[in-house]
């Protein structure tokens, strides 16, 4: 997920230029005003052509009326915390079960695809906020259902990792769709890498078995703040029989290749998120979260970087990516650096931009070295996943094509074996 230097910059600047009010939007809805919560916005799209054909042709159209029907039928406020998170974990399951070929697959869009789970998941969110209880609700309480929801529906809380030596341990990151005012029928390759990959078992040539956990995380500025990045990997950070053994944070970057980002930035840029929001800052750290102080301006990966960028694990090149933007110590302007910061400079781009995804990786990274400073993890960009050259246009566009299909397999199957490669370089085990 990277804001600067891909096919998409075009889009996205006229998106904002087309939304200036919606850049000063508040981070959540106040008791009191007509602002839309974050969620609100994107349950917003909902009632495009692109999300409906998407939750018909997979099955998952049922899903949101089937949670509401059952929402309604709670009499007080623990039952209904214990069905969202119920509801929320069924819907990770089955949308993890369609991606790896368990069951029916709903539909006849392909079992490779992310995007049931985004779409559905924002039908639950909003029968969940216009749901009217039997009982008292206030506000605040019904804020801690959302979040509940939230979590369980994007694996943050079902992350279970095995103890022991004899296996290695991975957790690894993706993200929602985005830019979806620009095109409602985009896919993120890195939150479908995350549904085939969760809770599989890969062997690395020497035979070591390699067990990877996965989450989903949104593309709102507002979440990061909230420090939903920090309270999902801190569990499996620190030491412990189930500490993980490497991770990747993953997102979509550029065209046609894959990066290795070296270096992460603690500033975000400013481009609107999936609520049309808007955030130009140093990237903020919870109170009550590990972290290192002074923060630091840079963090950078301890991925093996040379291994992932020199093997071949698939069809896209890997990069290892160095350039970072800063403004020099003593300066006031910034400067472009191919190979990483100077000392003493304060970020404007890490290697993966000013976005999110260089958000998260800054976050994970920041997290590692508070509690963990010797644990390999970093960031992967996969390629931008694209339609088929006949398919580019959403306005005449259908919602899949057979090039677009190969296109998200290739990239699946690719971060997989990269996982593979980090683990078999950048691990180490006894007798390995």
């Amino acid at each position: 997920m990277r804001r600067i230097r891909t096919r998409l910059i075009a889009l996205g600047t006229a998106l904002t230029a087309a939304l200036p009010l919606a850049l000063t939007a508040p981070a959540a809805a106040q008791e009191g005003t007509d602002a839309p919560s974050p969620v609100a916005v994107e349950e917003g799209r909902l009632g495009l052509a692109a999300p409906r054909e998407i939750l018909r042709r997979s099955g998952f159209d049922e899903v949101g009326p089937e949670f509401a029907r059952g929402l309604a039928a709670t009499r007080s406020e623990g039952s209904a915390k214990r069905y969202v998170v119920r509801a929320g974990r069924a819907l990770w399951d089955r949308a993890v079960d369609r991606v790896q070929g368990r069951g029916p697959m709903g539909g006849e869009l392909s079992r490779d695809d992310d995007r049931p789970l985004y779409w559905a998941r924002l039908e639950m969110t909003r029968a969940l906020r216009e749901w009217q209880p039997s009982f008292e609700l206030s506000a605040e309480r019904r804020a801690v259902l959302y979040g509940a929801l939230e979590r369980a529906s994007r694996g943050e809380d079902s992350i279970e990792l095995p103890p022991g030596r004899g296996v290695t341990r991975v957790l690894v990151t993706g993200f929602d769709p985005f830019q979806l005012d620009a095109d409602p029928r985009r896919s993120n390759p890195s939150g479908a890498s995350a549904l085939a990959l969760d809770g599989t078992t890969l062997r690395t040539s020497s035979g070591r078995a390699v067990r990877i956990e996965t989450a989903v995380f949104p593309v709102r500025w507002s979440d990061f703040a909230a420090g939903t990045v920090e309270r999902t990997l801190l569990p499996h950070f620190r030491p412990g029989p189930r500490q993980v053994d490497l991770f990747t944070t993953v997102s979509q970057g550029r065209p046609g290749r894959f990066d290795v980002e070296r270096t992460n930035g603690a500033w975000r840029g400013g481009y609107p998120d999936n609520a049309r929001e808007s955030r130009t800052e140093t990237v903020p750290i919870p109170d009550d979260v590990p972290t290192v102080r002074p923060q630091p301006q840079w963090t950078r990966t301890t991925l093996p970087y040379e291994a992932l960028a020199g093997g071949a694990t698939g069809p896209y090149p890997v990069h290892d990516n160095t350039e970072v933007t800063e403004i020099p110590a003593g300066g006031t302007e910034p400067v472009k650096r191919p190979d990483g910061p100077t000392p003493g400079s304060t970020a404007r781009a890490g290697g993966g931009g000013d976005y999110l995804s260089n958000e998260i990786a800054y976050r994970a990274t920041l997290l590692r070295d508070a509690v963990a400073p010797s644990l390999p993890g970093g960031h992967l960009h996969t390629p931008v996943l694209e339609f088929g050259s006949g398919n580019t246009d959403p306005k005449t566009g259908t919602v899949t094509d057979p090039a677009f299909v190969r296109n998200r397999l290739a990239i699946v199957g690719q971060l997989r074996e990269l996982v593979r490669t980090a683990v078999t370089a950048g691990c180490q085990w006894p007798g390995a």
